[in-house]
This record gives structure tokens, C-alpha cells and sequence, in this order.
């Protein structure tokens, strides 16, 4: 074994390896707490903040999570959620892309957003968010607007696209580029108590099935706001869907939407029957 493959068993508490322990190995070997945290997961020890996943996610699938590369769409209401969301469970690298800057009326629901934040990128405080809780995971900041025509740099490698946008048309673009480049979509839309989840994977048409009749305009967000607590949930279960696909397990809403209705406290899982094509390939 080498020097820091050394370094860490010796610190090991078990399996476990503590904090301080990882920020002394960067510091003594000159690497960035990434490239040890990735020696870690490959040596079978767990960073000890992971302690509490895994009865849920092994020490192997930890290193899936970590080798991950996850593009999420939009940094606001759902998106700030989501990144964090991310980033404490262990994805490795996140591609953050939004153009927007934070102002007033983002306070009462956006994560990222603070009275100090306002008038700043929304990806830069993403990037110092993840930076602050989990310094370990590569935060990717993109400061552009997402549009079929930049979609092809913007995803290259990316494992999975979380859609957290506010419009229907760029998150039309969105599922159109992800088809093409063969990288799952996870989708969430949300507007007063009430919100949409859905897992599309390439050749799917879920999100455009529900679209079908859209005109234009940003849809019921824009009517009806969105209180605090919508997107939390809704960012929760897209995070709980990229899990599933990221590791390979669980039963995914492909296929299918939950409509979430806060207000009754009732979700309804909406079937939308596979293409006739796939139908016959299965």
C-alpha cells in the first residue's frame, strides 16, 4: 500500500474515517479532499459523515454516488434543494447552470437565497454552499440559461439531468437534448400546494405527454406562487429518483408522475402507458 493508503488505515476508526482525518490527509499528501475522499471509498473505508446512509447505501454504492457526475437545471426553489440535497449524500461532482441572480421575492422559499445573497449569481452560492457543507463534492457553477442550442456542452458526462426550471419551453428543450445524448431527466415542476415529480429516461415521453396541450407561458407557478414547503418535497423526491438511478435499484416513476396536491395531502400517480414501440422491444 502507498503513503496514504497507509495514512488512512492508520486513522481509520473501524471503517469509519473521521473528518479531521481526511483534511489532514489533503493537507500532509497536497491532494484536494476529493481526491482523498475517492481513496477512501476505494480502500472499503466510508468517510465517517456517510455513517448514517449506510443502511441504505453500502460503502460500494457510496463510491458510485462519489463517481457520479449530476447536471441539475435551475438554482432556485426546487434547484437549491435538490443541490444540497446532492451534495450530503455523496454525488461527486454536480453541474450547476443558471443565469439568474437572486432577488427579494426568492426569500421566502429558495435555499440558497439570504438578505446578503441578493443581487449575487445564483450559482456562486450554490457553489459556497456546497463548499460550507460538504467541501469534498465538485460544484460545478454555470452561470448561463439552459436552450437546446448550448445543451450539448452544458451535459457532456453528466450522469443524470435534474430538471428545476421555471419554463415549460427550455424544459421542453431539455428533455428533447437529454434523449439525444441518452442521459436519464428527472422531472419536477411545482406551483402553490402543489407539485409534479417524473423519471424520463431516453426515448420516454413522458414530460412532452404532459405538455401536449401547453401554449406558452411558465404554466401555474406563475399564477400561483410557491410557498416553502413545495419545494422541498417535491426536490426530495427528485433526489430520492436520481439516487435510484445513479445506483441501479428501486422501482423508478418511469413511465408515470406524481401529481402531489399539499393542500388535501393527497398524491395521485398518474400512468402514462409506454410507446407501442417499446412495448413491442420489451
Amino acid at each position: 500500500m502507498d503513503e496514504v493508503v497507509d495514512f488512512l488505515w492508520e486513522r481509520a476508526a473501524g471503517d469509519l474515517l473521521p473528518w479531521a482525518a481526511q483534511l489532514e490527509a489533503a493537507g500532509q499528501f497536497g491532494l484536494s479532499l476529493a481526491a482523498v475522499e475517492k481513496r477512501i471509498l476505494e480502500q472499503g473505508l466510508l468517510p465517517a459523515r456517510y455513517q448514517r446512509n449506510r443502511s441504505t447505501v453500502s460503502t460500494e454504492e457510496q463510491l458510485q454516488l462519489f463517481n457520479s457526475r449530476v447536471a441539475v437545471i435551475g438554482c432556485g426553489g426546487l434547484g437549491g434543494y435538490i443541490i444540497e440535497e446532492l451534495a450530503r449524500l455523496g454525488v461527486g461532482h454536480i453541474v450547476a447552470i443558471d443565469p439568474d441572480i437572486f432577488e427579494e421575492h426568492n426569500l421566502n422559499r429558495q435555499l440558497l437565497s439570504t438578505p446578503a445573497s441578493l443581487g449575487k449569481a445564483k450559482v456562486d452560492a450554490a457553489a459556497a454552499r456546497i463548499k460550507e457543507i460538504n467541501p469534498a463534492v465538485t460544484l460545478e457553477a454555470v452561470q448561463k440559461a439552459f436552450t437546446k442550442e448550448n445543451g450539448y456542452q452544458l451535459l457532456q458526462g453528466v450522469t443524470v439531468a435534474v430538471d428545476a426550471l421555471d419554463s415549460i419551453s427550455f424544459r421542453l428543450e431539455l428533455a428533447e437534448t437529454c434523449t439525444e445524448m441518452d442521459i436519464p431527466m428527472v422531472y419536477g415542476a411545482i406551483g402553490g400546494w402543489y407539485g409534479h415529480v417524473a423519471t424520463q429516461l431516453p426515448g420516454d415521453t413522458t414530460i412532452q405527454r404532459t405538455y401536449r396541450n401547453w401554449v406558452e407561458g411558465k404554466g401555474i407557478e406563475k399564477q400561483l406562487g410557491n410557498p416553502s414547503f413545495t419545494p422541498a418535497v417535491v426536490a426530495s423526491l427528485q433526489v430520492a429518483e436520481v439516487c435510484k438511478i445513479l445506483l441501479g435499484k428501486g422501482e423508478l416513476l418511469r413511465h408515470r408522475k406524481l401529481s402531489i396536491d399539499l393542500l388535501e395531502m393527497e398524491i395521485f400517480d398518474v400512468s402514462y402507458a409506454a410507446p407501442a414501440e417499446l412495448v413491442r422491444a420489451a
